[in-house]
Formats: C-alpha cells, sequence, structure tokens
C-alpha cells in the first residue's frame, strides 16, 4: 500500500468533485431509506443516482467486493454486502458506506442512520461527533495521534466499546493508501501530515466490546458480542492552517 502523496490542484479538484458526488448520493439514501426495503434495493438506488452525475463506484471490484456500496447493519460494522434478501427493519440502525471514482481520484465516506426508531444511547450521534473532532485537529503537520487522541476521548466519554482493528487511511489515487489512522492514540504520536495529503477519518464504536469477527460471507465484519454498532466517516484534505472536508454538501458543517 503506497503513501498518500501530496495532490496537486488538478487532482484536489478531481477529488471536490468526486465528493460532491459521493455526498449527493448519501444524501439521497439518507433521505430515502426505511422499513420493507432490502438492502440491495438501497445499493441499486446508488448506483444509479452515481451514474447520473458522471461518478464511478471505487468499491465495485475492490479486493473482489461485489456490490457499489457497503451497506452494515445493527451489529455489522462495516463491509456488509448488499443482499435482496436482508429487509431492513424499524429500529435498525445501517451504515453506509460509500466510494466513488472521478478522473482516477477517489473519495470515501460513510453515514449511520436509523431506520424509524431512536439513536440507542446516543451511539449514532456520539460517533459522528468523534469523527469531526478528529477532523477539527487537522492541519499541516498534525500527527495521527493527534488525530486519534481526539477521536478517543468523544467515544470515551460514553464509554462506547472502539473498534480498534479497523482505521482510517489515506485516500485518493488508491482506495486504501497509508498512512493507517487509528481512532485511538497520543496526542504528538506517528507521523505528522503535510498540505495536500487527503486522508479518510472515520470512527467505528460499539454499544459492548470492541473485537471484531467476519461473517460467514468473508466480508462482513461485526461485533463479536453482538453489540449495535455506529460508523461515520469523511475525506479530508489537510490545508496550511485547517481542512476541507471533500464529501460534505455545500452548506453543511465543513
Amino acid at each position: 500500500m503506497a503513501m498518500t502523496r501530496v495532490k496537486t490542484e488538478k487532482e484536489i479538484e478531481n477529488m471536490r468533485v468526486s465528493g460532491r458526488m459521493l455526498a449527493t448520493v448519501l444524501d439521497l439514501l439518507r433521505s430515502k431509506v426505511g422499513e420493507g426495503q432490502t438492502t440491495k434495493e438501497i445499493a441499486i438506488l446508488a448506483s444509479k443516482e452515481l451514474n447520473l452525475l458522471g461518478g464511478e463506484p471505487a468499491f465495485l471490484g475492490f479486493n473482489g467486493f461485489p456490490d457499489v456500496i457497503c451497506i452494515s447493519v445493527n451489529e455489522e460494522i462495516v463491509h456488509g454486502v448488499p443482499s435482496k434478501s436482508r429487509v431492513i427493519k424499524k429500529g435498525d440502525l445501517l451504515s453506509l458506506d460509500f466510494g466513488v471514482s472521478y478522473q482516477g481520484m477517489i473519495t470515501d465516506s460513510a453515514i449511520t442512520v436509523a431506520v424509524s426508531g431512536s439513536d440507542p444511547q446516543d451511539l449514532i450521534a456520539t460517533t459522528e461527533r468523534s469523527l469531526y473532532a478528529g477532523i477539527d485537529t487537522i492541519k499541516s503537520g498534525v500527527h495521527i495521534g493527534d488525530i486519534g487522541q481526539a477521536v478517543e476521548q468523544v467515544l470515551s466519554q460514553q464509554d462506547f466499546g472502539i473498534v480498534r482493528d479497523l482505521v482510517g487511511h489515506g485516500v485518493g489515487h488508491e482506495l486504501h493508501e497509508e498512512p493507517n489512522i487509528p481512532n485511538y492514540g497520543h496526542a504528538g504520536a506517528g507521523i505528522s501530515l503535510k498540505e495536500g495529503m487527503t486522508v479518510a477519518i472515520e470512527p467505528m464504536a460499539t454499544l459492548g466490546a470492541e473485537e471484531v469477527i467476519i461473517d460467514n460471507d468473508g466480508w462482513t465484519i461485526k461485533t463479536r458480542d453482538n453489540s449495535l454498532s455506529a460508523h461515520f466517516e469523511h475525506t479530508i484534505l489537510v490545508k496550511d492552517n485547517g481542512y476541507e472536508i471533500l464529501t460534505a454538501l455545500p452548506g453543511s458543517k465543513d
């Protein structure tokens, strides 16, 4: 896995386009998901919308992944494969993890939504808040440990399980680039990021323990104790004295 490179202005602009497409699709899915749908129907909707926007799915075929989007339900944390037989029920937690390629440049983002139900113990809200805590540390010279510590501090306040076997990462020319960015750490530890790098920050939290297992399908990663989980992710451009969220819609939190 290659180290994420400082991107050129043209590459950054292509990632902005890619990120806006991705944000548009996730915003549509957030408004459309509901009881009685199958996860495959949601994947088809994502594919059609992305095609209309002019982007390409970054996940399809990546290491053999069979669909355009990862849809993980309840105790499933990431990499859930859309299925015609998985019907969404009231109260389900859905992680929608999507990647888009435009002119060869890739962005990656995820949201978790509660379907016609409440947010259990504020798991979704707190995990999203931890994402922005990590993002808010980012500027040229920030260390990987600074980001991880900020995420960990938010999740630890609620005593949530912090998934340690799965991490954020560099992104851009490839879907997964170095460095890995854990959702825990110590300030000042690890390599530092430079202006023009692009990274995906993605906290994953559980209502139980942190241990994970891989399902029989060979893809879906679940909590070992079957506790509920939440997952959020944005692709971020590192700037000289701050950051730009490349996978946010204009006018949203940035």
